[in-house]
């Protein structure tokens, strides 16, 4: 494993996720959120297990994570639903992997949350396309692990906005509603008044479309010939959680990085960040996504590099997008006060 670049907060790493993650301090990752290959039929270029190993397969990281979340850590992962191979019926490995997780590593489950992408295509082509005796798979399960009952979490943080009959509600909430018990028992009459939670508590289920066509970092992909990742998760998958369960300068994980989507996100969020993949011109890639656009002719050299270089890593941290929230005070990181010790 080797460092390939670094940001203002974060570090991206090529090589066996195992080697980070024995490489950080006990108790020193608030989140690590990741979405690893799936257990799928057909086999990607990224490298995705069968079905029969990949439960154990997964399980093998998820003792290292146990070790290096702190206490008050969390650790979300993100699986897609697959079929049998040759069958119309559901594979049961996502649901192995929570078990086994809980049974095995010492996880909790402190929530099950669904993130539904109303823009997947219809999916399998066998069984929905073709023969059509299933409706389209448009649904990931994300499972929330803790390693105690009170993770760091606040609601607060990822509010929804109220829509207009619930602002109408709250502002005369006479008129609009006659308050009495529910069927349960339950009086909610004194629920409603002038005062306001400042937007709606979401549900834990995710809609985000994962439409990102014409992003900048596909388009400098395109321009440079690089190696796009083909299974990217939207911005605000992980930007939900980073919000939700992290504040400030904590230490925010991906283990199969991909395009480091994570990785983004954190550094606007100004929290310490490390990604790890096992291609390297998948990280070299994920580098697009710190730089400036239209392309200049150092962020091309900087990106050759990247590519076909040594494996001296890179300082991205004066090249990066200026962004509103990096104007914000607050010192840098020292690149070299993550935690980390061997493995390098």
């Amino acid at each position: 494993m080797y460092e390939l670049y670094y940001t203002k907060f974060g570090h991206a790493y090529v090589g066996d996720a195992k080697e980070l993650l024995k490489s950080l301090d006990e108790g020193s990752v608030v989140l690590l959120i990741t979405s690893p290959p799936f257990a799928l039929q057909r086999k990607k270029e990224y490298g995705n297990k069968d079905q029969d190993e990949y439960v154990d397969w997964l399980l093998e990281y998820g003792h290292h994570v146990f070790r290096v979340l702190k206490d008050t850590g969390s650790f979300v992962l993100d699986l897609g639903g697959a079929y049998r191979k040759g069958r119309p019926v559901r594979s049961l490995y996502n649901y192995r992997v929570l078990i086994r997780m809980c049974d095995e590593c010492g996880f909790n489950l402190a929530e099950e949350f669904f993130w539904h992408n109303p823009a997947k295509l219809p999916s399998p082509i066998e069984w929905v396309n073709k023969r059509k005796i299933r409706v389209k798979d448009s649904v990931n399960t994300v499972w929330w692990f803790s390693k105690t009952d009170f993770p760091k979490a606040d609601v607060k943080k990822v509010l929804a906005p109220y829509s207009d009959r619930m602002k109408k509600l709250l502002k005369d909430p006479g008129a609009f509603y006659k308050p009495k018990k529910r069927p349960s028992g339950h009086d909610i009459s004194k629920e409603f008044g002038s005062s306001t939670n400042g937007g709606a508590i979401p549900p834990n289920l995710l809609q985000f479309p994962n439409t990102d066509s014409n992003s900048q970092y596909l388009r400098m992909c395109k321009e440079l010939s690089a190696k796009k990742h083909p299974a990217r998760f939207p911005v605000k998958l992980p930007e939900f959680f980073i919000d939700f369960l992290t504040d400030e300068g904590d230490l925010v994980v991906d283990i199969f990085a991909g395009s480091n989507t994570t990785g983004e996100v954190a550094e606007m969020k100004m929290r310490r960040w490390m990604a790890c993949d096992l291609d390297r011109d998948y990280i070299a890639a994920s580098a697009l996504r710190f730089f400036e656009y239209p392309l200049n002719d150092k962020q091309r050299k900087i990106f050759a590099h990247l590519s076909e270089g040594t494996n001296i890593p890179v300082d991205l941290s004066n090249i990066k997008r200026q962004r509103e929230l990096f104007a914000q005070q607050g010192a840098a990181p020292d690149r070299h006060s993550a935690a980390l010790h061997g493995g390098r």
